[in-house]
């Protein structure tokens, strides 16, 4: 699902995901069913500025479109990335998902009942966000016994213009923006057969997502990321923030003492992911999968296997693919924080 078109594929394309506190822009390329990996550049807000990109508590984003474009010059430009075509992720928190069902119909008479139910679902006046949608059940649309299931998502034109804008700045060509979900799907579960849990855990937040056959079944984000971790370890151990995350970043839930500590915090995406399950009509969830910068808490697949009794794992964005064997060891370490920037790339190569 994707708020933009494609009259033809480039040999490279960029995936761009400007989150809470960092910037990523990932590079690949494509020579027949190959895809590579060109180039790759982050830039952390504090770099250059005292304050995050966004905040969760506003869509929009918190510096000027200018300021945004300057640092992404400054990446591509050291970077020496030259490709210009982009895809933009749109965050999950900056994005309404909402889903519905219609009686068996027509594709012709589909799009004006999907727009008629929809005023029924977005908070927001039609006239200020743009919306997209997709059926869930496909294989079984024009069925006169089965009901279409709509997944929809709706984004404040606000924020559609801040990057067009920052695309503009950046001598970019923005050819879709689509929202991370999507991204985090296509880099790593488009062939998955099992009902996953997929959590993007970031600096500020954290979405859940129901994904069953490669499709999104629900999403919910939640106000607790990798900032709350760091804070929660400043206040129990009367620690600065800097010494949190540096304690965070090398000991994790290794730690025993650590672990006490944020395990409150653990437990409520734990208890978010169980009422998720049992509002995805009885559907058992059979894997879990991390993905998000905060995802790399050192333990925490651990954690969340032993509490949640199922298997859990990081994600893995980059398994499809190629990249230097070099870069073995860098790609492994980056991987979940760039899974969003890489699925932006690949649906540039689609």
């Amino acid at each position: 699902m994707a708020l933009g078109s494609f009259k033809f594929l480039p040999k490279s394309f960029l995936g761009v995901d400007i989150g809470t506190s960092t910037i990523k822009i990932v590079e690949l390329s494509r020579w027949g069913a190959r895809k590579s990996l060109k180039n790759y550049a982050e830039m952390r807000s504090e770099v250059l500025y005292e304050k995050p990109f966004r905040t969760a508590e506003k869509s929009s984003l918190l510096l000027s479109s200018k300021d945004i474009a300057r640092a992404m010059r400054g990446m591509l430009q050291e970077a020496k990335i030259k490709t210009r075509q982009a895809v933009f992720s749109i965050p999950d928190l900056s994005s309404f998902f909402t889903r519905f069902e219609l009686p068996a119909m027509s594709k012709e008479e589909l799009p004006e009942a999907v727009q008629y139910e929809a005023r029924k679902h977005v908070p927001l006046p039609f006239s200020e966000v743009t919306f997209d949608w997709q059926i869930v059940n496909k294989k079984r649309l024009g069925s006169s016994e089965e009901s279409i299931k709509i997944l929809m998502v709706a984004v404040p034109n606000e924020l559609i213009s801040q990057y067009q804008e920052i695309a503009a700045l950046t001598n970019l060509e923005l050819w879709a923006l689509e929202a991370e979900v999507f991204g985090l799907i296509r880099s790593s579960l488009h062939e998955e057969k099992e009902t996953v849990a997929l959590l993007d855990i970031g600096a500020q937040s954290t979405t859940i997502n129901v994904v069953q056959q490669g499709q999104l079944e629900s999403s919910r984000s939640i106000d607790l990321g990798g900032g709350d971790f760091s804070e929660r370890i400043a206040q129990s151990l009367s620690i600065d923030r800097q010494a949190a995350e540096r304690k965070k970043t090398t000991e994790g839930l290794s730690s025993e003492q650590l672990t006490t500590v944020l395990a409150p915090l653990l437990d409520t995406v734990v208890t978010e992911i169980n009422r998720v399950e049992e509002e995805v009509r009885g559907e058992k969830i059979n894997k879990v999968v991390l993905g998000g910068g905060s995802s790399l808490l050192k333990g925490l697949p651990g954690y969340f296997q032993e509490v949640l009794h199922r298997e859990v794992e990081l994600i893995d964005p980059f398994r499809s693919v190629f990249y230097p064997p070099v870069l073995e060891d860098i790609i492994k370490e980056m991987g979940p924080a760039y899974a969003v920037a890489v699925g932006m790339a690949l649906r540039g190569l689609e």
